[in-house]
């Protein structure tokens, strides 16, 4: 757990959040038609940084702690940190989580969907559904007063009702100009658990649900994250800022879908 002190960011810091957010909302946006059979995750990978690019923007993602592409692809069984590869090309039924980070005058919009490709076997589509609902039950228990363990309960609560199980390895994380920093928002927990939100903390909701078990590991290229039962895993994930009358969501579309 992060020990270090939660930053609560000023007015002109959360404005330069929701530029960065409004980016990879639209970077999301842009690489979405892109997702289809036939197509390598690598390809993936250079129209999203082609795009970051071409916005005056850098990548966030590319030689963080030594990760070497600029975006995170997770297809199927991945749970989190795929690396994009030209050997790894998307078929029908697959799913792929695409997770990215543009940094906008040195603050990180940092925001991830799960796509569907071709047409997805019912307990794939299912899994997608279900996990898209815990991001968004997670963001509605975000307020002034709440406390973070609130946001966990209401995904692991949901996310078991469902038959699915909910990732501890990895969990949300505050971030401004820094990439990961304080709060650590698990998704699962106790309610009335954890520290109390105030406004103008700044953090994500990104859970990470899974077909079978909660267990991962790491494959030996240190990053690929896979559930250890190789079953599918799914992951949403929005930046968000408490507000003083509830929560704004920061990565959203300039549409709102």
């Amino acid at each position: 757990m992060k020990t270090e002190p939660i930053v609560i960011l000023s007015t002109r810091e959360l404005d330069k959040m929701r530029q960065a957010g409004r980016l990879a909302a639209k970077l999301l946006q842009y690489l979405e038609p892109l997702v289809k059979p036939g197509i390598s995750t690598l390809q993936l990978n250079n129209a999203a940084e082609q795009w970051t690019q071409a916005h005056k923007a850098k990548s966030a993602p590319l030689g963080y702690k030594g990760f070497p592409k600029s975006i995170c692809t997770s297809v199927n069984e991945v749970v989190c940190h795929g690396i994009p590869n030209a050997k790894q090309v998307l078929k029908d039924g697959d799913i792929i989580n695409i997770d990215v980070t543009p940094i906008v005058d040195g603050y990180h919009g940092d925001t991830s969907k799960t796509f569907l490709v071709g047409t997805p076997s019912f307990k794939a589509k299912k899994l997608v559904e279900v996990t898209e609902k815990c991001l968004y039950l997670g963001i509605a228990e975000v307020k002034p007063g709440g406390r973070i363990g609130d946001i966990g309960a209401a995904i692991q609560e949901y996310a078991e009702a469902q038959g699915f199980s909910v990732v501890r390895d990895f969990v949300g994380h505050g971030v401004s100009n820094i990439f990961h920093t304080a709060p650590d928002i698990p998704h699962y927990g106790i309610r009335d658990k954890g520290k109390r939100l105030r406004p103008g903390m700044v953090f994500t909701i990104e859970p990470m649900i899974n077909e079978g078990t909660y267990e991962v590991e790491v494959l030996n290229d240190g990053w690929t994250a896979v559930t250890r039962d190789r079953l599918l895993s799914a992951q949403f994930e929005h930046t968000l800022a408490v507000t003083a009358d509830g929560v704004e969501i920061l990565t959203l579309p300039e549409d709102g879908n």
